[in-house]
């Protein structure tokens, strides 16, 4: 299978980490192939992946409090380094915990960043955890979290407005929870609330349109089923054709609704309630409906399918984390997955507990053994 056709090859060619989660020193050094980390459980591999994602805007694929992530014993906090051919060409990026354990400070190329944001001109991250195996059964809130960073992957504003939105949404609950109805205070948060609930939800709905059409007319067929991907969201029930139009419909439903959601102590409509809706386009099942084997293999075809969306318009293949992502697979789908994922044309991150499982990539990839703190090329 021939790569996807971007721009740079994005991929790391240093990893340093000091006092993170099991390490106390380490150092790998990679060129631009895949990196296979097997080992047995609670090794450190995950550990290692973590340390990658911490590589974009949030708190890593654990979304553990930084405080967390320093090794048990150490008082300084974790560092974590990475030297990378970047979207922009090399670039040296290094994040440690800061303010005690509550945030991380960031340096590219040795200056201090202005936000976490500035990590989305270097690269994208896009993995997949045994964590999200239940995502198509959980709650909603789940389904959010997993469609707005792959949002944020392609659309680097969005984090921001996420951020802000329930920000605002929060100063707006804590005065109806007061009973403090100033009628020009709650209308500003409101009229924020709206645009940036407003963009957030076409930012949503652009990346379905896109992903849907790209799973319906370019994705191969192969060992895992095509998603059917939709959103429910607030902006169906509000009139409007135009971004504005629909912005005022929203902060006049924002408005009406101030009784009924102080006296439920939140704000009952907004894309804080969407759900991603996702169905087994062959079989015309909801995925919630399907077995456990067949979420995890429209899972894995979700995140195979964004990551193509995303070296596609980004013009560089995102940098993938995918944690056992080899387990309950037999050779021949394995095989077709690391074709897949190789496809693509960018740098993976795999780990698993058995090297053999492995095999199919053979030079493909850099594969190390990871034990108890330790990392060893094999």
């Amino acid at each position: 299978m021939s790569a996807l056709n971007t721009g740079a090859s994005v991929h790391l060619t240093r990893l340093k980490l000091t006092d993170f989660r099991n390490y106390r020193q380490l150092a790998l050094d990679f060129d631009r192939r895949h990196v296979v980390l097997t080992g047995e459980n609670g090794a450190g591999k995950t550990n290692l992946l973590e340390a990658v994602s911490f590589l974009s805007p949030g708190r890593g694929l654990r979304r553990a409090p930084y405080g967390d992530v320093g090794r048990i014993g150490s008082d300084s906090g974790f560092t974590v380094f990475a030297a990378l051919e970047g979207m922009n060409g090399p670039v040296e990026i290094g994040t440690a915990a800061a303010d005690g354990g509550t945030g991380r400070k960031l340096k590219i190329n040795g200056a201090n960043a202005r936000s976490a944001d500035d990590l989305l001109d270097h690269l994208r991250l896009v993995w997949l955890t045994p964590a999200m195996d239940g995502l198509f059964s959980g709650p909603a809130s789940d389904r959010r979290r997993f469609f707005d960073r792959q949002v944020l992957a392609i659309d680097p504003g969005h984090g921001r407005r996420v951020l802000d939105y329930e920000r605002a949404m929060r100063s707006r609950n804590r005065l109806l929870g007061e009973g403090r109805m100033d009628p020009a205070w709650l209308e500003g948060i409101e009229m924020q609330m709206a645009e940036l609930g407003t963009a957030i939800a076409l930012a949503r709905r652009e990346l379905v349109a896109l992903l849907a059409d790209l799973i319906e007319n370019g994705q191969e067929q192969g060992p895992f089923p095509r998603a059917g991907i939709a959103l429910q969201d607030f902006l169906s029930d509000l009139p409007g054709e135009t971004t504005a139009a629909r912005e005022e419909a929203f902060a006049e439903r924002l408005r009406e609704a101030r009784q009924g959601d102080a006296a439920a102590g939140r704000t009952l409509t907004g894309p804080h309630r969407s759900d991603l809706l996702i169905r087994h386009i062959a079989k015309d099942i909801e995925a919630a409906r399907c077995s456990t084997g067949e979420q995890k293999a429209l899972l894995v075809g979700l995140v195979l399918a964004h990551a193509r969306l995303t070296g596609t318009i980004c013009g560089s293949a995102p940098v993938m984390l995918l944690d056992e992502i080899a387990a309950h697979l037999d050779e021949g789908r394995r095989a077709a997955l690391f074709d897949l994922v190789d496809g693509l044309g960018g740098q993976a991150f795999m780990t698993g507990t058995d090297a053999h499982m492995f095999a199919a990539l053979d030079e493909r990839a850099m594969h190390f053994h990871v034990d108890a703190g330790t990392v060893e090329l094999g």
